[in-house]
């Protein structure tokens, strides 16, 4: 009989009643669980959690009946919100409340050298989860929250294009942290929140963050981490908090505070944490982890020059609320900041791929990390010799003093070629520079490269175009002035275009090694090749795809509030870039952010050593998994070819070819000042397939300047010397020449 009954009881579990699947979403961030920790207790995987959330699947036996009695002990403590008069409103015991939304900038109508970054190496973690399409921008208004508060009161609804921050993180992932003559501390957030902040020193706020103010960020990748909180302390701020307002000479040149300061010793006396880097401009503030839980906050000092005015430009100079609308809008579209663009672009890389995966259950119903496809793993890899910058170990078996040559050292750099100008172009009267948006991430999207095993030495290789790796091949027959252009060869003068398989633009005069998309184009121009010997990686994949979406959407997305759109004619769009950021300069401060992001992200890739390094020794960045100079290669040659390609195709349809070409900018002499005096479109927009083409979009070009060509001669005269062609790309956007320019 107790049979009977135990299958009467498990056929009406097997019906259990469940939430609709927005409502079991909002009761697991109620009670501050993720996925996973859910997936753990049921013993199913992450992502079945996340289809019974979002709708897709619905659970069965006999997972649904724990399933549903978790969900009904989570709707006892967190009832549904109710509704009121004053429209929907959270309880006490209820969801938190999403912060108030200001609408965001209301829509305008459209009227170089390469990557590095001298930045400090970051620990290697997940970053944060872009939980909207579009960032809330800060509005006139703002609304506060009492003191220890948790959540705002009754919020305006967000526009429809814009969503804030919610469930356990419901008050974003950042507080600009500012104090009054009072001494009272509010934390400015997006969406224009304001909280009052309670704690009176720093290991308070630590403890405050972590526990009460709902800060942070979903991760990006189901197998990564949540992105801690960002905590930006003003100077008025520092001084609240015991901290000086800037660092002193020897603190500065140390990059962080003196060990013995108070604050240090107050941090260590609750026993948090700090870093290597210790307590600096950019500090990690934590506590080991306990039970797969993460303690740990950032902070970001602008006084101590945490936000570097190459890349954030005039950040540092913002009132509270507008510096959290700048950096709520990067950490939504990227990920929360963990230092320089340089250092999160390279974090970004891991949150989208993380290096483990949770493994299926054992014997005993456990998961563990393990290694996770795709991703660069979690061990350094050491690079070919041929890959390595000179001073690696690897090389340590080289005389002193010894200097590679092409024969012996990958040189796989951005462009950096000019030319005198022609008879012909001295009668023009424009030199117009046409710049190619994200150049370095259109050159990261698609691109094979290694992942976690080392490379692999091969002697008399054939050449194979789908194998990532370095070819010491002799390219020196590969004519110029004779290339494939599609299907036909077209005769262009050699003298006026650049080689692809150099950055000086030179022909190479013997055998080098290359990247695998240099070699490949010197098939595609419709020359042979016999790579002498090669390093290959056989374990490959197209690791930076995602990385390249996340920043490209974040960079039209951005743009497009800026009102220059991505369906644009050619002249809408040039009329829609004219002073394009000041119709909101705080956005336009997250376009040079992201464009910092990218080409930060691919130099940290080959990160050099800093002062006290020996010749060598290894340094700390070659601690990382991501120091990768192979990938970084690999990218810069795919920029390089795909400029030489768009070069090749305009001088082949109309004859005209650039004059000087630095990275991403090529200069052209034009009878008028537009680049569509350079660019031929007809009347239906189209312009030579495979060339340049303005827009918005990562490849496409804009425009970077135009001088007339008297000026172009002049800066020529003034800078030429020992047979030196001064780079009219470098000065083409301002026109100026400054006298270290001229050595003076």
């Amino acid at each position: 009989m107790s049979e009977l009954f135990e299958a009467v009881d498990a056929l009406v579990a097997s019906r259990s009643p469940l939430p609709p699947p927005a409502e079991r979403r909002r009761l697991r961030q109620a009670h501050a669980l993720t996925l996973d920790e859910v997936a753990a207790a049921l013993q199913v995987r992450r992502a079945t959690v996340g289809a019974w959330e979002s709708g897709k699947t619905e659970p069965r036996p006999p997972e649904r009946e724990a399933y549903a009695h978790l969900l009904e002990q989570l709707a006892t403590l967190y009832p549904a919100p109710e509704s009121t008069d004053a429209g929907q409103e959270v309880t006490a015991a209820a969801q938190p409340a999403t912060p108030p939304a200001a609408p965001s900038s209301p829509p305008v109508s459209p009227s170089k050298a390469p990557p590095s970054e001298p930045d400090s190496t970051a620990t290697t973690r997940a970053g944060a989860e872009d939980a909207c399409s579009a960032p809330p921008a800060a509005g006139p208004r703002a609304e506060r929250v009492s003191r220890g508060a948790r959540r705002p009161g009754a919020t305006k609804a967000a526009p429809a294009n814009t969503a804030a921050p919610g469930g356990v993180y419901a008050h974003g992932p950042l507080l600009v942290l500012d104090a009054d003559a009072d001494r009272q501390v509010s934390g400015y957030g997006v969406g224009g929140l304001i909280l009052d902040v309670p704690a009176k020193s720093l290991p308070a706020l630590v403890e405050w963050t972590l526990t009460e103010a709902r800060l942070g960020a979903e991760r990006l990748h189901g197998s990564g981490k949540d992105a801690d909180p960002l905590l930006v302390l003003t100077e008025a701020a520092c001084e609240r908090y015991g901290l000086p307002v800037s660092l002193s000479e020897s603190e500065r040149l140390a990059g962080r505070l003196a060990e013995g300061h108070k604050v240090v010793k107050q941090l260590q006396r609750a026993e948090w944490q700090l870093t290597k880097r210790g307590l600096g401009p950019w500090a990690r503030i934590y506590r080991p982890a306990q039970g797969g839980r993460r303690s740990c906050v950032q902070l970001c000092i602008p006084s101590w020059r945490a936000l570097d005015g190459r890349a954030w430009g005039h950040a540092g100079q913002l009132e509270p609320a507008e510096l959290a609308r700048v950096l709520g809008v990067y950490a939504q579209r990227v990920m929360t900041p963990v230092g320089s663009p340089a250092v999160t672009g390279l974090q970004l890389m891991t949150a989208l791929n993380p290096p483990t995966r949770a493994s299926e259950p054992d014997a005993e119903g456990r998961r563990h990390s393990e290694h996770r496809p795709g991703s660069l793993g979690t061990q350094p890899v050491d690079p070919a010799p041929c890959e390595a910058p000179d001073g690696h170990p690897v090389l340590a078996g080289l005389p002193r003093f010894h200097v590679r040559g092409p024969e012996e050292k990958l040189f796989e750099e951005a462009y950096d070629w000019a030319r005198d100008l022609t008879d012909a172009e001295c009668k023009k009267r424009h030199l117009v520079g046409l710049d190619v948006n994200l150049a370095f991430a259109a050159g990261a999207n698609g691109a094979v490269v290694g992942l976690a095993s080392p490379p692999v030495h091969v002697t008399r290789p054939a050449f194979d175009a789908s194998l990532p790796g370095s070819w010491l091949v002799d390219l020196s027959h590969v004519d110029p002035s004779r290339v494939k252009v599609g299907k036909q060869w077209r005769d262009l003068d050699g003298d006026l275009l650049p080689s692809p398989f150099t950055p000086s633009g030179r022909r190479p005069t013997g055998p080098a090694w290359y990247a695998t998309p240099t070699v490949a184009y010197a098939l595609e121009l419709g020359y042979d090749v016999a790579p002498v010997e090669a390093w290959v990686r056989p374990e490959h994949g197209r690791f930076l795809d995602g990385w390249y979406k996340r920043l490209r959407d974040a960079y039209v997305a951005t743009m497009a509030d800026l009102g220059v759109g991505e369906k644009l004619s050619p002249q809408e769009f040039l009329e829609a870039m004219d002073g394009y950021k000041s119709r909101d300069p705080e956005l336009g401060i997250v376009v040079d952010a992201v464009k910092m992001t990218v080409k930060g992200g691919i130099g940290k890739l080959r990160e050099k050593a800093r002062g006290g390094w020996k010749p060598g020794q290894a340094w700390p960045a070659l601690a990382r998994p991501t120091w990768r100079p192979d990938i970084r290669a690999a990218v810069i040659s795919r920029a390089r070819i795909n400029m030489h390609r768009k070069m090749a195709a305009l001088a082949a349809a109309t004859g005209q070819y650039p004059v000087a070409v630095l990275s991403d900018c090529a200069v052209y002499a034009a009878d008028g000042p537009s680049p569509l005096d350079v660019l031929p479109y007809d009347a239906e927009g189209k312009t030579v397939p495979g060339s340049f083409r303005l827009g918005v979009s990562p490849g496409m070009v804009k425009h970077e300047g135009t001088q007339s060509v008297l000026w172009g001669a002049n800066v020529l005269e003034q800078l030429a010397g020992d047979g030196h062609v001064a780079n009219l790309a470098r000065y083409i956007k301002t026109g100026e020449v400054t006298a270290k320019d001229t050595g003076e």
